[in-house]
């Protein structure tokens, strides 16, 4: 997503002198008055500052090739997706079963990933889309139901079955989530796996070029 902390203050710190740039100018070049001049510089500041913030984002938007309708529907869900993430962290460390701990947290670490990079790089969010409308919904609602049974004083042995059961559906959870993590991923490794192929099909040409120059001289 675009970063609006940065976006504010590069709209800020371009308002301000163009603010003051224009009231100077109104107020001594034009000769008007102090509230006339005042009025048009806030304008025109205000102008620069919305001018500038609706360029930023469509160079955005072109950058990563999507329309504002697409730009909404993702900030929407990936907006929905930070809350459920944070409640995700909350209940884990609120888990005090120590032996699921190291799953727990690779879990966490995958989930964030996949997040990171659809911030990043918004239009990930189609090849994740699976991810955010089931399997990190699945995912809190197991890490929740886990927390609340090991949160119980008195264990009997229906509620160890059902507690062994989430264990395993949470291993397996990760599991998919995991591959999500590598679809996310695909176009990366598709791209890292031809820039490989180019490198070592120029290596083997220079190798190549170098032995028949060698032979060359030696006949000569």
């Amino acid at each position: 997503m675009m970063n609006p902390i940065l976006s504010f203050f590069v709209r800020t710190l371009a308002a301000i002198p163009a603010t003051m740039f224009v009231w100077l100018l109104t107020y001594t070049g034009f000769d008007q008055t102090f509230g006339v001049a005042s009025l048009i510089a806030i304008a025109a500041g205000g102008l620069v500052y919305f001018g500038l913030g609706s360029y930023m984002k469509t160079k955005f938007l072109k950058k990563h090739g999507l329309t504002r309708r697409e730009y909404k529907y993702i900030k929407k869900n990936l907006d929905e997706a930070k809350t459920k993430i944070k409640r995700l962290q909350k209940v884990q460390f609120s888990i005090r079963h120590i032996r699921s701990l190291k799953q727990r947290m690779e879990l966490i670490r995958m989930v964030r990933n996949i997040y990171n990079l659809t911030k990043r790089e918004p239009k990930r969010f189609y090849q994740a889309e699976t991810f955010y409308f089931s399997h990190l919904d699945s995912v809190l609602e197991l890490t929740e139901k886990y927390a609340f049974l090991t949160s119980q004083s008195k264990v009997n042995r229906e509620m160890q079955y059902t507690l062994e059961d989430t264990q395993r559906t949470l291993i397996d959870m990760a599991g998919v989530v995991e591959k999500d993590l590598y679809h996310v991923l695909s176009d990366d490794y598709d791209h890292l796996n031809f820039e490989i192929d180019v490198a070592k099909h120029r290596l083997n040409s220079v190798k190549e070029t170098k032995y028949l120059e060698g032979k060359w001289r030696t006949k000569k």
